[in-house]
């Protein structure tokens, strides 16, 4: 990935997250939604966004349909403060690594306790 996409990354993901926590007032989103991370194709068209947050499969499900109705209210935020000549059309995502990493906590603990 080159230096230019990492840094329009980041770019994005920042935005988002203050977007979020400012502007977006549906009350499907949590107010510790975390954007983990953005991934732009090379030509800027696509970007996919990935968030998290603490909560059962249909806040999940919730969440994610709030924030596809509100995509293009972001993008035209973005396209309003960033310096970018495309700006690209959002996909969210769950991303479950958080979740997955406590899971696997949980089993090295057991069979750590399980050992003595």
């Amino acid at each position: 990935m080159s230096h230019r996409i990492e840094r329009v990354n980041q770019l994005i993901r920042q935005e988002i997250s203050e977007l979020l926590q400012r502007e977006i007032k549906d009350p499907r989103l949590s107010k510790f939604i975390a954007v983990t991370e953005v991934v732009t194709s090379s030509d800027l068209r696509h970007a996919k966004v990935f968030i998290s947050f603490i909560s059962n499969q249909q806040q999940k499900q919730d969440a994610l349909d709030a924030l596809a109705g509100a995509a293009n209210f972001l993008r035209k935020e973005m396209a309003r403060k960033l310096r970018l000549r495309r700006i690209p059309e959002l996909d969210f995502h769950w991303d479950d690594s958080i979740e997955r990493g406590s899971h696997i906590m949980n089993l090295i603990d057991q069979v750590s306790s399980s050992d003595h």
